[in-house]
């Protein structure tokens, strides 16, 4: 076997160069193991969960509509760092960043688990069987709980054993927003200077809720207002008879078209 090495600029979170064997590896966490540091606490449970409840149900609703949805890990990251930061103002400590890490992964989850919902109890209906809501629940509940389970293994051959070789490229950025909305508490657990950045925090902020806000808009009008069909059709005449062309342009469809990209979306059409 080579003995050749990887040098360690590559790799940032290792600590040296990274050996041949990944499990020899000496991993430089951002918060070092032995720090003490709020992680578990109550404010980010319940934050988390109430996300978690409003990211589930647009992702059940926008499967159900068209069988696809998109991730709310960095959506999450960036209203939870949004929150704390606006609770700071009022007189309330500011999250640390594994505080935040918790409200993502408990809102990212409960959109995860809706989808999963989503995708496979229409096949169970299409079946004849009965679907009570206490069986939705169960299923959910039990499929949360084994995904949790599965990730014990899954993370020491998917992540340990294959680190730098596999990206994980949304993982990583949801991370960097994390670290980029870090308070001064976290960053000084992490032996990092300098101040929060809070101007790209801020503009990650003001970019989702102006989405929020002109998809509501967008929405009222044309289903409260009926400004405009929700699918636009055109049904031509001679020679093409019975022949038609429709579009989907709800705003779901058009921010999930905006976020995959129109070479990807042009291929789903």
């Amino acid at each position: 076997m080579s003995s050749e090495r990887i040098g360690a600029n590559e790799f940032p979170d290792i600590i040296g160069d990274k050996p041949e064997n990944p499990f020899l590896a000496n991993f430089r966490p951002y918060i070092p193991a032995g720090t003490r540091l709020r992680e578990l606490t109550v404010l980010p449970i319940i934050i988390g969960t109430l996300l978690g409840m409003v990211f589930g149900a647009s992702s059940l609703y926008l499967v159900l509509k068209v069988g696809l949805t998109v991730s709310a890990s960095i959506p999450v990251a960036v209203i939870s760092i949004t929150i704390f930061r606006l609770l700071s103002k009022f007189g309330m400590r500011d999250a640390t960043i594994l505080e935040n890490n918790i409200v993502q992964t408990a809102g990212s989850a409960g959109e995860s688990i809706a989808f999963g919902v989503g995708v496979t109890m229409p096949a169970i209906m299409i079946l004849g069987l009965d679907l009570e809501v206490t069986r939705v629940m169960l299923v959910a509940m039990l499929g949360g709980l084994l995904g949790i389970l599965m990730m014990i293994p899954l993370r020491r051959a998917l992540i340990v054993a294959q680190h730098g070789q596999l990206k994980y490229p949304e993982g990583t950025a949801c991370a960097e927003v994390l670290k980029a909305g870090a308070s001064d508490e976290s960053r000084a657990a992490a032996h990092q200077g300098g101040t929060v950045a809070s101007e790209s925090e801020q503009m990650g902020a003001k970019t989702i809720f102006a989405g929020l806000g002109v998809g509501f808009l967008y929405q009222v009008l044309m289903a409260g207002f009926k400004g405009w069909k929700d699918t636009p059709e055109k049904v031509f005449g001679a020679p093409f008879k019975a022949g038609s062309i429709s579009a989907e342009i709800s705003p779901a469809l058009l921010g999930v078209g905006y976020i995959i990209g129109p070479r990807i979306a042009s291929i789903m059409c």
